[in-house]
């Protein structure tokens, strides 16, 4: 095996791995749902939908994320100049994720929070990393 096929390999692990982290996260995400909700009572019907769809829409853009990642790993390979744009500009999502959390939910005392900024970065950082491979 020569060089060049290691190094795709290594890239497409980079990037399986990342999206692993993100799939994971987002079902993490989506797990306590109900307890979330409950922490905001007493709250109108209508407050309580728009923090039910946002709570959500986090975890399914991670879930997009990983699925584009998958995707074009798996069609065009690792390799490929499209899935490198394609790690890069998941990378650049997930590092907005990351400075809007930690803006934001990571400055409260939920561990949670605090720790969904290191995931998404270090997850863009596999990515970027993949993408440069």
């Amino acid at each position: 095996m020569g060089p060049q096929v290691m190094i795709t390999r290594m890239a497409g692990f980079l990037a399986y791995a990342a999206a692993a982290i993100v799939a994971l996260w987002g079902a993490a995400h989506a797990i306590p749902t109900r307890q979330v909700l409950a922490g905001f009572e007493p709250i109108t019907t209508h407050n309580r939908r728009v923090v039910l769809q946002e709570w959500l829409a986090e975890a399914f853009t991670m879930w997009g994320i990983a699925a584009v990642v998958v995707s074009v790993t798996i069609v065009a390979g690792a390799g490929a100049s499209a899935s490198q744009w394609v790690y890069r500009a998941a990378g650049g999502l997930l590092l907005a994720l990351a400075v809007l959390t930690s803006l934001t939910g990571a400055r409260t005392p939920v561990i949670w929070f605090k720790i969904c900024p290191v995931l998404m970065t270090a997850s863009a950082v596999l990515l970027v990393t993949a993408s440069l491979l």
